[in-house]
């Protein structure tokens, strides 16, 4: 298949620890569908004591990315006590799993002790009431422990915040058995993708001559000419572009339209089995299977050694895409979504039922 040829130009770092998973919109979605879907139950009445008046599972769904800046507004003092006891709380929202591999094991290469899987586990424990120093190290509050639950099963079900890229000197995907293999000489981390640069305006290009995604009315045509900037990092083209192009698949345009929407389509979405513990892991294997599909096709290109503002070298690829990689990519992210919002409403309804 012809492929999309992206060229790189990236001034400073891209990390995992930045990503903001499915943006805000992606995330009220979640929050939305559970909302709607436990409503009247027993679990939106616990759900209602826990948070704050007015608060919702959509409202409070991108608490835990307003927190990493003041993009959202001025930080609340609740966000400035949690980010003080948890200073490593920009990493509680992905791992870093190779997506050859088919499940998450604790300790191997690619994951941590504060990863997602982990603060999931931990959050879920809080809201079961064990709440101890083993299964609640972070001291999470019941609110804490409910808002993190909610975003982080958003998280959990974007591809790249599970399954991650690891690459060789010579420009191959390959799999670090441990996690000493990963020494940014011989097998590199891409960093949850965001040190893939990808051409976004030749992407723009790209959907607007695919009307199953864009309808033609809303395309926009690709400029003539050299584009000015080739920094749309693959990482953030899962974490936004593919939610616009979601919405658009089943023609809407705000989270609560798309949650009901969703919930009239009628989906069949199995739930976890077994241990409310053990879910945060089959979460987590689901969205390595789908990582898979994320990168189907997608090839890097030469490696470019890069310095931060720091002085700090790290390295950059280009990507190529296939042609119509914004048709499989918005469906699974359409997909993803609403099974993150499913997913959440059942985690809860175990919890409080």
């Amino acid at each position: 298949m012809k492929k999309l040829a992206c060229v790189l130009a990236l001034a400073g770092a891209f990390a995992s620890t930045d990503a903001l998973a499915w943006g805000t919109d992606g995330h009220r979605a979640v929050g939305a569908i559970a909302d709607k879907l436990l409503k009247g139950s027993k679990a939106e009445q616990q759900i209602k004591s826990i948070l704050l008046p007015g608060e919702t599972l959509e409202s409070v769904s991108t608490w835990p990315d307003c927190v990493k800046g003041s993009y959202c507004g001025p930080q609340s003092q609740d966000m400035i006590d949690y980010v003080n006891a948890n200073p490593k709380h920009s990493e509680y929202h992905y791992t870093d799993v190779p997506f050859q591999l088919e499940h998450y094991h604790d300790g191997a290469a690619g994951t941590a002790d504060d990863d997602i899987v982990q603060t999931l586990k931990q959050a879920i424990a809080v809201l079961q009431g064990k709440d101890t120093p083993a299964t609640n190290p972070h001291k999470f509050t019941p609110r804490q422990a409910l808002i993190l639950v909610t975003h982080m099963t958003g998280d959990i079900h974007q591809p790249l915040h599970v399954g991650a890229a690891f690459v060789s000197k010579d420009g191959k995907f390959v799999v670090p058995r441990t996690k000493a293999e990963i020494d940014e000489t011989a097998v590199f981390d891409s960093r949850g993708g965001n040190n893939f640069l990808m051409d976004d305006e030749k992407l723009t290009g790209l959907v607007a001559k695919l009307s199953d995604v864009i309808p033609p009315e809303e395309a926009k045509p690709l400029k003539e000419g050299v584009p000015k900037a080739l920094t749309k990092p693959f990482h953030s083209y899962w974490d936004s572009t593919t939610v616009n192009y979601a919405f658009r698949r089943i023609q809407t345009r705000t989270p609560e339209k798309f949650a009901q929407a969703a919930i009239d389509g009628k989906p069949a979405i199995a739930s976890a089995t077994g241990d409310l513990a053990t879910w945060p892991y089959q979460w987590a294997d689901d969205a390595l299977a789908v990582s898979k599909q994320a990168f189907d096709g997608v090839t890097v290109g030469k490696i470019t050694p890069q310095v931060s503002k720091k002085g700090e070298t790290y390295y950059t690829w280009s990507l190529e895409v296939p042609q119509n990689y914004p048709v499989p990519s918005s469906q699974i992210a359409k997909t993803q979504l609403i099974k993150g919002g499913y997913h959440l409403a059942q985690l809860l309804q175990a919890i409080y039922q």
